[in-house]
Parts: C-alpha cells; structure tokens; sequence
C-alpha cells in the first residue's frame, strides 16, 4: 500500500499546478438537469405476498399452498420453480419443504421469517424510491415497459431481487442488515454492506438496466465494459437523484472516499499496464466484478474499481458535452469516442 501511496503523491506533484483548472471536469455529481421535477407521476404497486406466504400454517401446508396458487396465479409459478427450484408438479416436496421452511431453528429460517416480518412492517421509503425511480426512468425511456408490480418474498436465502418478463421481486430476507448473524454462513464480509433494507429500490432498477440496456459494442476490451457499465451508473444516479453516490454504486462512504483520495493514481496504473485495451476474462473480470478488493490496483482497494472508473468517465463526458441526451448516451456504443471527449484528467 505504501508503494500504492507514493505512486499516487508522485502523480499529483507531475500534474501539480494546472489540475486546479481542470479538477472541475472530474468526479461525479452531474449538475445538469435532465428530468424536470414536474414530471407525470408512476405509482409501482407493492404486494405483500411474503406475508400470505408465512401465513402458511404448518398442519395444513397442501390447502394453503393450494390457496397461494389460486391467490397469485403469475407469481406463485416463478416463486416455486425460478427461486423454490422446485417443479410445479411436485406437490409433495413442495409441501414437505416448506413445512420444514416455516418451523426450522437451525438453519435460522424461523427466526429470519420472523425479522423479515418486522423489518419490512413498513414499506413506505421503498414504494417512495421506487416511485421516483421508475417515474424519471419513464420520463427519459417512455416506450420501455415499466414494470408497475413488484412481489415482496421471503426466499429462504435463496434470492435478493429477480427480474422476468415485467415481473419483478425482492426477496426481503436478503436485506435485513449487514450485521444480521446468519448471513456469515451465506456470504463473504465484503458482501454484506448491500444486504439493507435501504438498498432495494437501488437493487431492482439496476437489475431492470441490466436487462433492458443492450451491450452494443464491436469491441469487448476493459474500456468498453468500463463505460458500459458507467453509463448504467449514470443513469441509475439519475434515478435515484437523492442517493449518495456511494450508495448508488454500492460502496461503504470510506471505500467511496478511497478512490477519490487515489483517483489520479488509479487512472496512472491502469493508463500505465495498458489495460484499457485487454480483453483477458481474468482481467475484466478482476476489473468488474465483485470482490474484496481489485487485484489489478490495491488489496486495499473495494472491488468493482473499473465500474467507479467508467462511471467517472462518463459523468466528466456529459458534463463536457451537455448537448448530448441520457437517450443518445444509452445508445452509443463508441467507448473511445466517450473517452477521448470527456476529457477525463483525474
């Protein structure tokens, strides 16, 4: 880390003086105003299917499961198959299971359901944010289909969010705080900073971009997947506008603030190993996905410093060129023509 530092104080005494005219054009926090405030409101109904799910009653599983089916014909189907795992037709199992899910200690499944319950008693913050979100993304992207339902499920540590054809879920036991004991035996430390209630809304209109914003370029090098992947940041941080940018990408405040401290010195090692223009699954995948740290950079990085990277990239591009739309962002595919005119000199 040491070597980490002294590379980084090197690199700001060679830019030294003139960085002050030009610091402006760095950092994220976009100042110009792509969605007006007046904007038509959507309003995403909320449904309590975890609750009729623990409302289940152990000495009579098959009726009540039976009356699920009935209750929630679209999303009974993808809870029991796509999250459960287990085949429709298999009524037996089902039941078996489940009984099994409503009552066991070991595993934590009771207690869990039992928190789940309380934490999300109250839903109203997560129906506010979703709101806001899916309203401004239907201001920008009016022909997208916005996805009005999302089914709030239990899931036995199965899933956090899911998305298929429209239908959208959260699997609540997955956001019951950081601290909550049980996900040490389900996740590694650096994964549980996003396992909060505050996270959710965050969690599905991410995943919605993911599968709604096509990857369109030729190329597959680090440079393409780094402004890929910021131009979703960028406009998820539209979308949640009222979010700390920490908060948006998924980093603790201190981790955030790391990669300010060291944003020059980040931007050297990568200029320097040329990486920009690799394409090694290993690299990109070191780069991009999520881990403890960034192997390429510093153990004593967060993870995911190629999406900070290309986030960075693109917020210094749009605030360069304001002419340009969040629609004509989304759809362009030239990654070295993004980078060249966002004039990016952390």
């Amino acid at each position: 880390m040491e070597r980490f530092r002294r590379l980084g104080d090197k690199a700001i005494r060679r830019i030294g003086y003139w960085l002050l005219a030009t610091v402006v054009l760095c950092g994220c926090g976009n100042k110009y105003q792509y969605i007006p405030k007046d904007i038509e409101p959507l309003e995403v109904e909320i449904v309590r299917f975890d609750s009729a799910q623990l409302a289940v009653r152990p000495d009579s599983v098959e009726v009540d499961i039976q009356q699920l089916y009935a209750d929630y014909e679209e999303f009974m189907p993808m809870f029991v198959e796509g999250i459960l795992r287990i085949p429709t037709e298999d009524t037996a199992y089902l039941c078996e299971m489940y009984a099994q899910f409503l009552t066991d200690t070991v595993m934590g499944f009771a207690q869990t359901n039992a928190l789940a319950q309380e934490k999300f008693a109250n839903v109203d913050s997560l129906q506010e944010a979703l709101n806001m979100g899916f309203s401004r993304l239907h201001y920008l992207f009016p022909d997208w289909e916005i996805p009005m339902t999302v089914y709030l499920f239990v899931s036995g540590f199965n899933s956090s969010v899911v998305y298929n054809e429209n239908l959208m879920g959260v699997g609540v036991d997955m956001y019951l705080g950081s601290d909550y004991p049980y996900y040490n035996q389900l996740v590694y430390n650096y994964q549980k900073h996003t396992m909060r209630k505050e996270c959710v809304a965050g969690d599905l209109l991410n995943l919605y971009l993911a599968y709604n914003i096509s990857y369109n370029s030729k190329y597959n090098r680090l440079l393409e997947q780094m402004i890929f992947r910021g131009k979703q940041m960028f406009l998820l941080s539209e979308l949640l506008p009222d979010e700390p940018e920490w908060e948006v990408i998924g980093y603790t405040k201190e981790q955030w603030q790391w990669c300010e401290r060291y944003e020059r010195a980040i931007w050297n090692r990568i200029m320097s190993k040329r990486d920009l223009f690799k394409t090694e699954s290993m690299l990109l995948n070191s780069y991009m996905n999520d881990g403890p740290f960034t192997s390429e950079i510093s153990q004593e990085s967060p993870g995911r410093l190629g999406l900070w990277v290309g986030w960075r990239i693109v917020d210094s591009y749009m605030r360069n060129n304001e002419h340009v739309t969040i629609q004509e962002l989304m759809s362009d595919g030239d990654a070295q023509k993004i980078l060249e005119q966002s004039f990016y000199k952390p």
